[in-house]
């Protein structure tokens, strides 16, 4: 196991959507580091995909669950109470969307509404309680630049992380005496299959100009790595960040704070 100065506060983790982009950084990263890790995904893994990943199923699970489906989240939630129990939850899952108020559909927003946000709290809705119940946890929401800044043709996109950010903090605020800690990261750019593929379907042929023009939107000058993510990720779930919570960490190379 690579040598890590942090240790995270349970092993016990549940990471929506962690079977890939920056999801499945978080998924391999805390597995290496002896976290028990239960993975909630539309779609799970194969057998193939998970040894070309490195993963040992014997601390690793793939659930195949739909997270707006708000029964069978506490169902399984519960279910794992009893045979693992439950210390940390990131909520990673999440779908973009492309257009501005005019350009969105009411059935576009829906869909952002229920994945994005509704997915997340029906996630914190059931952990919370057996976090209460044993007076500690940690819940790590996956917001984005987004939610504090403009950004062209997001509107739907937009709406949804300042959801995740509003929500950290009321989570952070309400369970602070229950020794529930809860933070929330915002990245920009990150450098995913979804990027690969939102620019051949986008810009088909021209695919190399736009993703230099995509990373230099990015004051550091490129878009960050998913590993890069997973790491911040690591330490707000360790027990050397005890004495952080109600927080959103902008990890944006720049974006938010620094002029071009």
């Amino acid at each position: 196991m690579p040598h890590n100065p942090f240790q995270l506060s349970s092993p016990f983790t549940i990471i929506t959507g962690g079977c890939s982009g920056i999801g499945l950084s978080i998924t391999k990263l805390f597995h290496d580091q002896g976290a028990i890790v239960d993975v909630f995904d539309l779609q799970k893994p194969t057998p193939e995909q998970i040894a070309e990943w490195g993963l040992n199923d014997s601390t690793i699970a793939f659930h195949e669950i739909d997270i707006t489906d708000q029964k069978r989240v506490k169902e399984l939630v519960s279910l794992l109470s009893i045979e693992r129990g439950i210390g940390l939850l990131i909520n990673n899952a999440g779908i973009a969307h492309v257009g501005n108020a005019v350009t969105t559909s009411s059935a576009d927003l829906d869909r952002i509404y229920q994945v994005n946000v509704k997915g997340a709290y029906n996630c914190m809705h059931a952990v919370l309680p057996f976090m209460q119940e044993q007076e500690q946890g940690v819940i790590l929401n996956m917001a984005s630049i987004a939610a504090t800044v403009g950004i062209s043709e997001r509107f739907a996109y937009s709406m949804s992380k300042g959801a995740i950010l509003s929500m950290t903090l009321s989570v952070a605020r309400d369970f602070i005496k229950k020794g529930i800690r809860c933070n929330c990261i915002s990245p920009a750019r990150v450098h995913t299959p979804f990027v690969d593929g939102f620019l051949k379907k986008h810009y088909g042929g021209q695919e190399k100009e736009m993703f230099e023009k995509l990373s230099l939107s990015q004051p550091i000058g490129r878009m960050g790595t998913p590993e890069e993510i997973a790491h911040l990720a690591f330490y707000l779930c360790s027990k050397q960040a005890a004495f952080i919570t109600g927080c959103d960490y902008a990890i944006d190379g720049g974006f938010t704070r620094i002029n071009n």
